[in-house]
């Protein structure tokens, strides 16, 4: 006998998932992101009810609360996916007015009164910046031995390292 579902074919004791394909985890945005980020991209996707995509709250003091962390560290996981383009921000929120800024997550489609739009996806055309390594850096940083000795800013002038011989072969010799 195979497990019970209810009429719209889900099954009712596994709920809600998320959805993490292959693509999106081995993409350079998903391994860039703090552990903080997914953590917090993972409570905005449990207030996600299949409907309400581009009004998502989670104010950044609820998600402190939530998720037993600082602000300010919220505040750079917010600011880390919606760089990378996990998150947009939709609507700002209003202190005064007692409203929470309302989310768009780009993994998961919006509806619009016309119909269905599809999820964005825009963290696909997140790349890092590329940055030099190595020598390439600076190349004053080279690990090439000079060819000769620096010279002393102060003090005598330097000597030679070879000593002078005091003959040489096939000098003059009188015979």
């Amino acid at each position: 006998m195979g497990r019970r579902r209810s009429i719209n074919g889900k099954r009712p004791a596994e709920g809600q998932y998320i959805n993490l394909p292959y693509a999106m985890l081995k993409s350079p945005a998903w391994r860039s992101l703090s552990g903080v980020a997914i953590k917090l991209w993972c409570e905005l996707h449990t207030r996600f009810n299949g409907g309400n995509n581009g009004q998502i709250h989670l104010s950044m003091n609820e998600a402190a609360e939530v998720l037993g962390l600082g602000k300010a560290t919220v505040q750079r996981a917010f600011d880390d996916l919606q760089a990378k383009g996990f998150l947009v921000l939709e609507r700002e929120g209003n202190w005064y007015h007692r409203r929470a800024h309302e989310w768009r997550l780009t993994t998961k489609p919006m509806h619009v009164r016309n119909g269905k739009k599809i999820a964005t996806q825009d963290w696909r055309s997140w790349q890092p910046e590329k940055t030099k390594r190595g020598s390439e850096t600076d190349p004053s940083a080279s690990s090439v031995v000079p060819f000769e000795n620096p010279k002393p800013r102060y003090g005598s002038k330097s000597e030679p390292v070879r000593a002078q011989k005091q003959h040489s072969l096939g000098s003059e010799t009188e015979h």
